[in-house]
């Protein structure tokens, strides 16, 4: 949501990821995967989180460390399985009337407070994230009406409890496969008496239901008794334990105190497959990592900043790094996207700016020293609790010895202290990023991180012809028309270089042999529902 969904993994996203932090293991964080409460509760899947960033409205939670969370206790029209798939959840039939409205029967559900869930519960959820100018708002932008702050977007009508309608502005090839993402989870109506409050202890439609969120310790949910889904819970609930670092994660995991790991320590990465056995993971999943530049940070804006973003970009050894600090559970980016993401190609134009090449790095580099001089250090970003450290330290020593420049990292203590000043602005240098897919489209990777004014555009990047490229494929009449229309303006990317590709990630996890029935999605989450314990 990598920084998705930036991605705190590696997130975002994300992944703003952002992308995944995955957490560790302060003392509180260890005490509360081995202590009795957990145990009391019953069959409950301890398993790896992060502490999220705001409070858990489904609009304003564009991070794993609430994503994981949201996406268990709230439910929507669609959700996804473990392939990627689309199943109808909440939604009894969505049909497309003419080339661009939509016409949404719900199912009977309910809340866990045993209110019936209404088509008001999800146009009301769907307005105030735009009226409030919430961080998932960019999401609602295809719908007619939309515009930021608007109070009501025309193209939302509700017709009667259990039946509401979606008109866009335009046709989109993708729309209603966006709908299992997060953004578009209704809202109970009390939650608009006291939004923070409601953030602290929702309303669930979901699966499970919040009992009990410990800042910076962990969050638990049991089985929503009211839900009547196809994702029934086959265990007792789940405590996500916020760990600080992840070898102490990984050390609980080996003891048994953690049932599902989805973050490898890069300490473990030549070791987890012979220790965990058949209970390691290594597979593909729709994960990008990055690091961005602001378009405000001094010396990397205009024709100056274009030359200094690809000079970094090409002093970097991707390849080295990835098979000596990631042990061959990355791959180097040849593109912005994922290459399991349907349409995917590794011979986009202008890719040659991802391959490491020094010369042609220290010549641009040269180039831009002739518009002006740079001075002082290059900064990466980043949170310690997310792993990070080795794969920042190796890029700054790659960027240092290729270009003579200073290039150091900066390590904050967690992943909401850096999204704090990421979404602040307050970052005077690189920032880690990436991107967690919210739903199987090569548009989710593009639109949220680089459109102009997308609520993940965390560089404030803006580009007239990227827009319209955007536009065109979600005009196009069939995915592959939407592809090649994305892979044009990815093209745009590869010569601005808003954000440096580093490398596409597996999910690198594993579990313990206290569950069973632990399967990793294609974007990288375990499927918490399916668990079951021992």
């Amino acid at each position: 949501m990598l920084n998705k969904k930036t991605t705190a993994i590696l997130a975002a996203g994300t992944l703003a990821f952002g992308l995944v932090a995955c957490g560790d293991s302060s003392d509180s964080g260890a005490d509360a995967a081995s202590g009795s409460d957990s145990a009391e509760i019953g069959n409950v899947i301890l398993a790896n989180g992060s502490e999220p960033q705001n409070p858990l409205i489904p609009g304003n939670t564009n991070e794993t460390g609430g994503g994981r969370i949201v996406d268990e206790i709230f439910a929507g029209l669609v959700y996804y399985d473990a392939d990627g798939e689309v199943h109808n959840d909440l939604a009894e039939s969505i049909e497309l009337e003419g080339d661009k409205t939509y016409r949404v029967k719900l199912k009977d559900a309910k809340w866990s407070d045993g209110s019936a869930v209404t088509a008001e519960d999800f146009v009301k959820a769907w307005n105030y994230t735009v009226a409030n100018s919430l961080l998932a708002s960019y999401f609602f932008e295809p719908i007619l009406g939309y515009e930021e702050g608007v109070e009501e977007m025309e193209g939302l009508k509700v017709e009667d409890d259990k039946t509401f309608t979606i008109e866009l502005a335009q046709p989109e090839a993708d729309f209603p496969t966006r709908l299992g993402y997060s953004a578009y989870f209704p809202m109970h109506p009390s939650a608009y008496d006291d939004i923070d409050a409601y953030g602290e202890s929702p309303i669930s439609n979901g699966p499970y239901k919040l009992v009990e969120w410990n800042h910076n310790q962990d969050a638990t949910v049991v089985p929503n008794e009211e839900y009547a889904g196809e994702r029934e819970p086959q265990n007792d609930g789940v405590t996500w334990v916020f760990y600080a670092q992840q070898d102490a994660a990984y050390a609980d995991l080996l003891a048994g105190n953690l049932d599902v790991l989805d973050a490898i320590p890069d300490s473990a990465f030549s070791t987890y497959e012979d220790e965990l056995g058949d209970r390691a993971v290594n597979q593909p999943a729709a994960i990008f990592q990055s690091f961005t530049v602001g378009e405000s940070v001094p010396h990397f804006s205009g024709e100056e900043g274009k030359l200094r973003r690809k000079a970094i970009s090409m002093a970097i050894n991707r390849e080295e790094i990835t098979s000596t600090i990631f042990e061959g559970t990355r791959t180097p980016a040849t593109d912005f996207t994922s290459p399991v993401i349907p349409g995917h190609t590794d011979s986009l134009e202008g890719a040659e700016v991802l391959e490491y090449n020094p010369e042609e790095a220290k010549r641009l580099w040269a180039e831009a020293e002739e518009i002006a001089p740079f001075e002082g250090e290059f900064t990466i970003s980043y949170n310690a609790d997310g792993g990070h450290q080795a794969w920042v330290d190796a890029v700054a020593n790659s960027i240092r010895n290729t270009l003579g420049i200073e290039a150091t990292g900066n390590a904050y203590p967690d992943f909401k202290s850096l999204r704090d000043d990421v979404t602040n602005r307050t970052i005077d240098g690189a920032f880690r990023t990436g991107w967690q897919a919210d739903y199987p489209s090569l548009g989710n990777f593009l639109g949220p991180l680089y459109g102009t004014g997308a609520g993940s555009n965390d560089g404030d990047y803006s580009n007239e012809e990227f827009d319209k490229l955007l536009s065109e494929a979600a005009n196009a009449g069939d995915i592959d028309a939407a592809s090649e229309s994305y892979n044009q303006a990815q093209e745009i990317l590869l010569e601005d270089l808003p954000a440096i590709p580093l490398w596409y990630a597996n999910v690198n996890g594993g579990s313990a042999d206290t569950v069973d029935n632990v399967v990793f999605s294609w974007k990288s989450m375990p499927v918490y529902t399916q668990i079951t314990k021992q």
